[in-house]
């Protein structure tokens, strides 16, 4: 008899996911699948974008595309990851987040960003041309996109936005020349008054290009080899988070309240490093992308959870600290099943919350989310697979995950 307990006991070690479920950090987030794809092998559901609007509806965005695109009603972009174009496409909550529904609004543009600036809601992505779409009802109808620049390529995930003293700073991605080997892109800082028309061209400001180029051939001359990782030609910085730093005598802080910190996922094959940046509004009032100083010296390459890939990172005024949702990638450079949420006091310094969720195998993902804190709960929405989805990368849904009371997971 003992030894048949034993035996049990044993086996019980090797069933899928015990161990890893006792060794491993904890599950802290529930789930619930939000959009699906009608052909998981020829339509993807990519990256997902949430804000808050007004009277507390949520507003999800989400870029659909691959080769089935053109089976999809309504206008399509006319650059997309396949030739079929990309849609975006808008989902309403009003019980934050306990029900969804399909706004029917069909936007052809893709890599949007969502934000809430005064009283009208903005996405802005892109068809190879730089665009933006507004919303005066609440995420229930939303313009003809109108174009913001028409000069190259341009190229974003859902990357954090600032809003502070009256002014929108972010960032979106311009390719650095034609034909350049992916990911050959460098961040652009725009900024505009929450006051003006964001739709208008004229309420924007630019700064130059920064070209990261150099700074990964000096490294790579220093012995640190910037090599590219999965699905990658080259290595390369993108996807940036646009980050303030509130709190005298943290790192980073200006006393002039003139500069943002810029953090960057690397197409490179290093799991957890990341690239920080710094944009600034210069006295003139001009915009600039500039290296990054700490304890007087230069810093590039970043340690960052999960940095190889795109992460979303949002600022707590209650806590004082920053929240960070990420891959956790645990060996296998491709890996993109696994969900976490980290926070940090500084930026540099990161401490792992839990996870988000880890998807049932390798091809059913759980990766390239976006966070938004609302009261005491964080809500999350994750491009998403099951065991139908074409790949990690090809995801067939949308997930939305609740952490409730998340301010307690910190250590």
């Amino acid at each position: 008899m003992r030894r048949t307990i034993i035996a049990i006991a044993a086996a019980l070690l090797f069933l899928p996911g015990i161990a890893a479920r006792e060794k491993g950090p904890k599950v802290i987030a529930s789930e619930k699948i939000i959009a699906s794809s009608p052909d998981p092998k020829g339509v993807y559901l990519y990256t997902p974008a949430i804000t808050e609007g007004l009277d507390g509806r949520f507003i999800a965005a989400i870029d659909y595309g691959g080769p089935g695109t053109g089976m999809l009603d309504g206008p399509k972009s006319d650059l997309g990851d396949y030739k079929a174009g990309n849609q975006v496409r808008v989902m309403l909550s009003d019980n934050k987040g306990r029900t969804w529904r399909d706004s029917g609004a069909r936007l052809p543009m893709m890599h949007e960003i969502l934000f809430k600036a005064g009283d009208r809601l903005y996405m802005i992505g892109h068809s190879g041309r730089l665009l933006i779409t507004c919303s005066e009802d609440n995420g229930a109808t939303w313009s003809d996109p109108a174009v913001l620049r028409a000069d190259g390529r341009w190229h974003q995930s859902c990357g954090a936005v600032d809003i502070h003293d009256g002014k929108v700073t972010l960032v979106y991605e311009k390719w650095i020349y034609e034909g350049h080997k992916w990911p050959g892109v460098g961040p652009v800082l725009m900024q505009a008054s929450v006051d003006s028309d964001l739709c208008d061209p004229s309420s924007w400001k630019f700064s130059e290009m920064y070209n990261p180029d150099p700074d990964m051939a000096a490294y790579a001359a220093m012995g640190i080899p910037a090599v590219p990782g999965e699905n990658t030609e080259s290595a390369g910085i993108l996807e940036a988070n646009v980050v303030r730093v509130y709190d005298e005598g943290k790192p980073f802080y200006d006393p002039q309240d003139r500069s943002v910190v810029l953090l960057m996922r690397t197409a490179a094959g290093y799991r957890d490093m990341g690239v920080m940046l710094k944009g600034v509004e210069r006295e003139d009032g001009s915009l600039a992308i500039e290296r990054l100083r700490h304890n007087g010296k230069e810093i590039y390459f970043m340690p960052i959870p999960g940095g190889r890939l795109k992460f979303h990172v949002c600022y707590d005024p209650e806590s004082k600290l920053y929240w960070m949702v990420h891959s956790q990638i645990t060996g296998v450079m491709h890996e993109r099943r696994r969900l976490a949420l980290s926070w940090s006091p500084d930026l540099l310094n990161w401490t792992l919350a839990g996870l988000i969720a880890v998807g049932p195998a390798d091809n059913a993902s759980r990766h390239y989310a976006t966070c938004m804190i609302s009261g005491d709960n964080m809500y999350v929405v994750s491009r998403s697979g099951d065991l139908s989805s074409k790949d990690a990368h090809d995801a067939n849904l949308t997930t939305f995950h609740v952490i409730k009371n998340f301010r307690k997971y910190v250590l």
